[in-house]
Order: C-alpha cells, then sequence, then structure tokens
C-alpha cells in the first residue's frame, strides 16, 4: 500500500523580501517585512493544506544556534551561524526531496538547479507572490459568497416582497 505522499513548499525568506517591492517596509524594517510574509504563508498554508517552511538566513549573526518556531502552522527558520538558507534547504531536500513534494521557492539560479537535480519543483518569487496574491483573492472570494444555510432574507427577496411580507407579519 503506498503512502500519499506530504505536499511541502520551503522558501528562501530574505531572497523573496529583497525580490518583492511589496514587502521592503517603508523604513526599511527587516522584522515588519518578515511578519508581512509570514502573514500572507499563514493564509496560503491553510487554504491550500500543505506544510510551509520559511527558512531565513542567520549565516552572518555571530554565535547564531539554528532557531525553529510555528507560526500559526508556519514553520519558520534561522539558520545557525555559516549556515545559508540555500545550504539550509538544500540539506532538506536531500532528507526528504525525493519521498515528498517539495517546491522551493527563490530566485537564486543556483539553488533552483540544486532543487531541480534532487527531485523538487521550484518557483521564483514573482511565481510565489502571483500565487500568494491569487489565494488571497480565492479566500475573498469564498468568505463573500452568501451561504445557502443561514443567509438572509435580505439577500435573496426583493425589497417589494419583502415590504409585502412585513405588512403580512404585522396584522398577525
Amino acid at each position: 500500500m503506498s503512502r500519499t505522499k506530504k505536499e511541502y513548499l520551503f522558501i528562501d525568506g530574505y531572497n523573496v523580501i529583497n525580490q518583492w517591492q511589496y514587502y521592503r517596509d517603508v523604513s526599511f524594517n527587516i522584522e515588519n517585512s518578515r511578519n508581512k510574509l509570514i502573514e500572507l504563508l499563514v493564509e496560503y498554508q491553510a487554504y491550500n493544506g500543505l506544510i510551509v517552511v520559511l527558512v531565513f538566513d542567520a549565516h552572518l549573526v555571530k554565535g547564531s544556534q539554528e532557531k525553529r518556531e510555528m507560526v500559526s502552522g508556519v514553520e519558520v527558520v534561522y539558520t545557525k551561524e555559516h549556515e545559508t538558507a540555500d545550504s539550509y534547504i538544500e540539506k532538506q531536500l536531500d532528507k526528504i526531496g525525493r519521498y515528498e513534494n517539495v517546491k522551493v521557492a527563490t530566485s537564486d539560479r543556483a539553488i533552483q538547479q540544486i532543487v531541480l537535480s534532487r527531485g523538487g519543483v521550484r518557483i521564483t518569487a514573482q511565481e510565489l507572490i502571483l500565487e500568494l496574491e491569487k489565494t488571497k483573492k480565492d479566500i475573498r472570494i469564498e468568505t463573500d459568497k452568501p451561504k445557502q444555510k443561514g443567509t438572509n432574507i435580505n439577500q435573496i427577496i426583493d425589497k417589494e416582497t419583502l415590504n409585502k411580507l412585513e405588512k403580512i407579519r404585522r396584522k398577525i
């Protein structure tokens, strides 16, 4: 019996932030940019049902230890000193790339080639933002649709009919 493959999306966080004007905070506050990206990815992973791993470089931070945290279902990883997001993602691909469905979002051509050679799928930062925007639009459409159960009567019946019903109701 074969098991269903899990779907992963690994994202090189700073590569994405640097590629997308949308995430560059006006004050160039990198923390705000990270938080904006995480917020969109939380919605994205919840809607699409895949495992999202967002990786940020901390390789230039002296004495930095690898740090992982879960933010509403999205795994956020800060690499250890001397480890880039690319090398972290590469190691993960070595572990699961041939066994699971893995997609990597980065505009770095070298890591894109590594992703393909290790059984993954690559998308650019620009392609990821288009996916995130489409998902946000799809969510908005879904939540704006009136639901059959619990729909307000004035969304279904015209104003004239509503007025007639109201007159009948008042007579009772």
